[in-house]
C-alpha cells in the first residue's frame, strides 16, 4: 500500500522520466521504442517485434533505450505500428524481421529507415505521427494515454496525472459538487441512446437503498466495433478511476466491470490493473486516507449482444440467462440484487477524469450546443485509414471518411455509411456534410450508438446489407418477446426471398409495416433498433429493393441468386476450357460449338470466368 504521499512522489519522478513520451523537445539521451500490443498488432507479432528489439539492443550493450508496450495508436490499417520518441518518428507494418535495421539505422546511426515510413494520402512519406492526416483533426480525451503509455504499469498512469482526480473528489468536493460537475460538462451516454450522464448519476444518488453499485457497461457487441476494447487494453486506470469516482458520488461501495469473454487481452489488462491499485490502496478501505471505501470485480459475458441492455447485463452479473427487464424500475432504483445502480459504458466513464481535473466549462466548449465533447469512432468496411478515431461532435461524416479515413480504396465511388450499428441506420452520400451529433444523426434515420461506423463503396447491395444485419439480431435476440423473436425472423425471411429473387414489391410494403410494429412493441433496444438498418435502407435506396423484386436483378451482383453470367458468342472460340472447369457441368456444347450456360444449372462460383483466355464470359 503507498501512501499519498508516495504516490505524489511516483507521479513527478515518473513523469520527468516520461516526458519523452508526448514532448518532442525533450531534452534527453534516452529513446523510448513504443510498440502497439493492442489486438490487432498483437494478432500481427507485435509482441515478437517487442521481444526482438529488447534482445538486439542487450545483444549490442546500449542501454539507453527503453522498448515499451503500448495501447492502441489507432491507425490500425498500417499495423503493426512501432514510434521511437522524443523524435516521434513513426514507423508502419513493421515486420519481427525489421528490428534489427530499425536498431543499427535508426537507433546507432540515427537515420530513418524510409522504406518503413508511414504513408499518407497520396501515398506522401511522412517522418512523424503529428503529420498524418488521420490525427490532424482529431481530439484525444477518451483516447489520452493509449498508445502512449503501458497499460500494465500503474506508474505510467499515475505519471500523466493518473488519479489525481480521484484524489481531488475525495479530498475537495461532495458528492453533489462531482455531480454538478459531470452534469454542467454535458457528457452524454456513449452507449448508444445519449441520457445525460450526470441526470443517471444524481437519480443512483438520491435513491434508498442499504447498498449501491456501479457497473461498467464493457459488453461491446456491435459488428466492427472496438472501441471500448481498445480503451481497455490501452487505457484500464482510466476506467477503475472514474469507477470510484462514480461510486463516490453516489455513495456506493462496489463495482463490476462487464467485459465480454472475447476479448483476452482487455480481460487480462484489466485483472493487472485492478489488482495493481490494490496493491497501491486504491481500491480498498480508507482510499487516499480517507473513509471512503470501494472494491471491482470482474464478471465475463459469453458474447451475447442482448447483454449490452443495461438490465439483461444485471440480470447477466447475477448469474441468470441475460434477458431485458420490464422497466420501470429502472437500474437507478432497482439495479443488482434489487439495490440502487449506475451503469455507464466504457468510452462515457473514459471521460471522466478529465472532466473532474479540466473543468466541466472546458468539457463542454468542445462539440455543439446539444452534443458535447468527443465521440470515438471505430472506423472500418470500404476505407483506407481502418482505425480508431476519436474527434470533436459535430465533426461531419465527410470528414471523417475522407480527411481522416483517407478516402474510399481503388478510386471507387462511396455509397453509404452504417452508424450505430445493427441499430443504426444507412446515410447515403447527399449527408455526407451532416455533423455527427446525436440529434443531427436521428433526424436522418441513425443514430451515435456506440461508435460503429462501417463505410461502403459502390459495390455494395443494400438488400443484402439489411439481410447481413438481420440475421445478426435474429441470431441475437433473447427471444423474450414476441416482436423481437418472431418479427425479425419474418423480416429476415422477407429480405431473403427479395435476395433470392423470389420477393415482390407487397413484400417491400409488409417488411415496411413489420419493421415499425417492432419497434412499437418491443420489450427492450435490440428489438425497438432492429428495423432501422432495413428502414434507412427502404428510404434512402428503395430502387434496389424494387429492382429486386421486379426485374429480379440485383446491381451490385452481390445477390449470387440475381446474378446471370453469360457466353458471348462473338468472343467465344468453343475451345471447352470453361465447361471443363465448370463444377456443376452447368456448360454445355460439343466440339468447336459456342458453349452455352443453363442457367437454372448454374451456381454462379465464377470458375468459368476466370478459366475463359478471351474473356468471352461475364
Amino acid at each position: 500500500m503507498k501512501t499519498l504521499e508516495e504516490i505524489h512522489k511516483i507521479r513527478e519522478e515518473k513523469r520527468k522520466e516520461l516526458d519523452l513520451r508526448v514532448n518532442t523537445e525533450a531534452d534527453t539521451r534516452e529513446k523510448h521504442i513504443l510498440v502497439c500490443h493492442g489486438t490487432g498488432c498483437t494478432s500481427s507479432k507485435s509482441p515478437d517485434i517487442t521481444e526482438n528489439f529488447r534482445k538486439i539492443l542487450k545483444e549490442k550493450g546500449i542501454d539507453n533505450v527503453r522498448v515499451v508496450k503500448t495501447g492502441c495508436f489507432g491507425l490500425c490499417a498500417k499495423g503493426p505500428i512501432v514510434i521511437i520518441r522524443p523524435e516521434d518518428t513513426f514507423y508502419a507494418m513493421v515486420t519481427p524481421d525489421d528490428c534489427e535495421e530499425i536498431i543499427n539505422t535508426h537507433i546507432v546511426e540515427g537515420k530513418t529507415v524510409d522504406r518503413l515510413l508511414c504513408k499518407d494520402i497520396g501515398n506522401k512519406v511522412v517522418q512523424s505521427l503529428d503529420e498524418l492526416s488521420f490525427y490532424k483533426k482529431q481530439k484525444r480525451i477518451a483516447l489520452k494515454n493509449c498508445g502512449v503509455i503501458n497499460p500494465e504499469d500503474i506508474d505510467e498512469y499515475i505519471a500523466f496525472d493518473g488519479y489525481l482526480a480521484l484524489e481531488k473528489v475525495l479530498k475537495e468536493m461532495s458528492q453533489d459538487d462531482v455531480i454538478k460537475e459531470v452534469s454542467d460538462s454535458g457528457l452524454r451516454g456513449r452507449g448508444g441512446a445519449g441520457f445525460p450522464t450526470g441526470k443517471k448519476w444524481e437519480f443512483a444518488k438520491i435513491a434508498q437503498g442499504d447498498k449501491k453499485y456501479v457497473a461498467c457497461n464493457a459488453d461491446e457487441g456491435d459488428p466492427g466495433a472496438f472501441m471500448d476494447r481498445s480503451i481497455l487494453e490501452g487505457d484500464p486506470h482510466a476506467i477503475i478511476e472514474a469507477m470510484a469516482i462514480a461510486a463516490y458520488a453516489i455513495g456506493a461501495d462496489e463495482g463490476y466491470i462487464y467485459v465480454r469473454a472475447e476479448y483476452p487481452i482487455a480481460v487480462q489488462r484489466l485483472k493487472i490493473a485492478i489488482e495493481q491499485a490494490r496493491d497501491y490502496g486504491i481500491l480498498g478501505k480508507n482510499i487516499f486516507e480517507t473513509d471512503f471505501n470501494f472494491d471491482l470485480h470482474i464478471r465475463l459475458g459469453a458474447g451475447a449482444f442482448v447483454c449490452g441492455e443495461e438490465t439483461a447485463l444485471l440480470e447477466s452479473v447475477e448469474g441468470r440467462r441475460g434477458q431485458p427487464r420490464i422497466k420501470p424500475p429502472f437500474p437507478a432504483n432497482a439495479g443488482l440484487w434489487q439495490k440502487p445502480t449506475l451503469i455507464n459504458n466504457v468510452e462515457t466513464y473514459a471521460n471522466i477524469a478529465q472532466i473532474i481535473l479540466n473543468g466541466a466549462k472546458w468539457y463542454s466548449s468542445i462539440g455543439t450546443e446539444t452534443s458535447k465533447g468527443t465521440k470515438v469512432f471505430a472506423l472500418g468496411g470500404n476505407v483506407n485509414n481502418i482505425g480508431l478515431v476519436e474527434v470533436p461532435m459535430g465533426t461531419t461524416l465527410r470528414e471523417i471518411i475522407f480527411d481522416i479515413g483517407g478516402g474510399i480504396p481503388g478510386g471507387r465511388e462511396f455509397k453509404a455509411a452504417q452508424t450505430g450499428g445493427p441499430s443504426g441506420g444507412c446515410i447515403p452520400a447527399q449527408y455526407l456534410d451532416t455533423p455527427i451529433d446525436y440529434e443531427s444523426l436521428k433526424e436522418i434515420g441513425s443514430m451515435m450508438g456506440s461508435g460503429g461506423l462501417i463505410v461502403m463503396d459502390d459495390t455494395k447491395c443494400m438488400v443484402s446489407l439489411s439481410k447481413f444485419y438481420l440475421d445478426f439480431t435474429v441470431s441475437e435476440s433473447c427471444g423474450k418477446c414476441t416482436p423481437c423473436r418472431f418479427g425479425t425472423k419474418r423480416m429476415h425471411e422477407i429480405l431473403t426471398n427479395l435476395c433470392e429473387g423470389k420477393g415482390t414489391l407487397e413484400d417491400i410494403d409488409k417488411l415496411e409495416k413489420l419493421a415499425h410494429n417492432i419497434i412499437k412493441a418491443s420489450i427492450c433496444g435490440l428489438g425497438q433498433t432492429a428495423p432501422n438498418p432495413v428502414l434507412s435502407s427502404l428510404k434512402y435506396f428503395r430502387e434496389e429493393f424494387e429492382e429486386h423484386a421486379v426485374d429480379k436483378k440485383c446491381r451490385t451482383q452481390e445477390c449470387k441468386a440475381l446474378a446471370k453470367i453469360t457466353i458471348d458468342p462473338d468472343k467465344c472460340k468453343g475451345c471447352g476450357l470453361c465447361q471443363r472447369s465448370c463444377p456443376v457441368e452447368a456448360i454445355k456444347g460439343e466440339g468447336r460449338e459456342i458453349r452455352e450456360i443453363n442457367q437454372d444449372i448454374c451456381i454462379k462460383c465464377g470458375t468459368c470466368i476466370k478459366s475463359c483466355p478471351f474473356k468471352a464470359i461475364s
